[in-house]
């Protein structure tokens, strides 16, 4: 929806590239510059002017390029290998990271003053074991676009499977969803997958227990909520507030618990 949303997109790895070409590949070079530079090339930076550029992983960016990328994002210009001259570059950044870089700070593995550039705005994407309910609709659409790739397009879960990708803590998130999911499309032997074609039936056998925890502590919401309102007045303003959860929150509880709010409700 930005303004630069028909400008270019340029991405770049930087875990996956040798630190010996990632320079050349952010900063592009000048012919000449080294052994098979045959002629000028320009590296992601430039090749993003006017659009974005996306750095995935960063916290595996070398030290020594760091330095660099640092003085890119406060002066706006590039210096190709081998140039003396700046390039002025206009170009949005955004930044991928599964490694924490506060540890890597402490650690001197990541410069301070580069994070308090590229932190700016930061978007923290939980992994699926603290998504509820979300590993369930991933795995879904997940199915429908696979099955359709393997022209299998009529699969579904079976309910031990639901209640498998529900309850697995899935280490490797959604890469490992993937991996699953295509390989139940493929070996699957009904138009149901199940917890075995996932290769997730022992996590089957915990399920019980973690609808047990689920509904103590949906019992115990339920107690506050009441607690809360009766002690209000039933006063959703305050009910709330002693809650410590806003007032459409409140509402959505009370709804999702079913539990009266009207003053009526206490003299039942």
């Amino acid at each position: 929806l930005s303004s630069r949303s028909c400008q270019p997109f340029a991405a770049i790895n930087c875990a996956a590239i040798p630190e010996n070409l990632l320079e050349s590949e952010l900063f592009g070079f000048e012919k000449g510059s080294f052994t098979g530079a045959t002629q000028t090339k320009k590296g992601k930076i430039e090749s993003a002017n006017g659009g974005t550029l996306f750095l995935d992983e960063i916290g595996d960016m070398p030290m020594a390029l760091q330095a660099k990328l640092l003085r890119f994002l406060q002066e706006r210009v590039v210096d190709r290998v081998g140039s003396v001259k700046p390039v002025p570059v206009d170009v949005r950044v955004v930044c991928a990271t599964h490694r924490d870089l506060n540890d890597l700070i402490q650690n001197g593995d990541f410069r301070e003053d580069l994070y308090y550039r590229v932190a700016e705005i930061t978007l923290d994407v939980p992994a699926l074991r603290d998504r509820d309910g979300d590993a369930l609709l991933i795995a879904q659409s997940l199915l429908k676009d696979l099955g359709k790739q393997m022209d299998r397009p009529n699969l579904s879960f079976s309910d031990d499977a639901v209640k498998a990708i529900n309850n697995y803590g899935w280490p490797g998130n959604v890469r490992e969803m993937i991996n699953k999911i295509k390989r139940a499309t493929i070996m699957a032997e009904g138009r149901r997958i199940t917890a075995e074609d996932l290769q997730l039936a022992k996590s089957c056998e915990g399920a019980d227990n973690q609808l047990n925890l689920r509904q103590v502590r949906e019992n115990a919401e339920r107690q506050a909520i009441t607690t809360a309102l009766q002690s209000c007045g039933y006063n959703m303003a305050q009910a709330s507030r002693l809650l410590g959860i806003t007032r459409p929150t409140l509402y959505n509880l009370t709804d999702k618990y079913r539990i009266d709010t009207t003053q009526e409700a206490s003299r039942a």
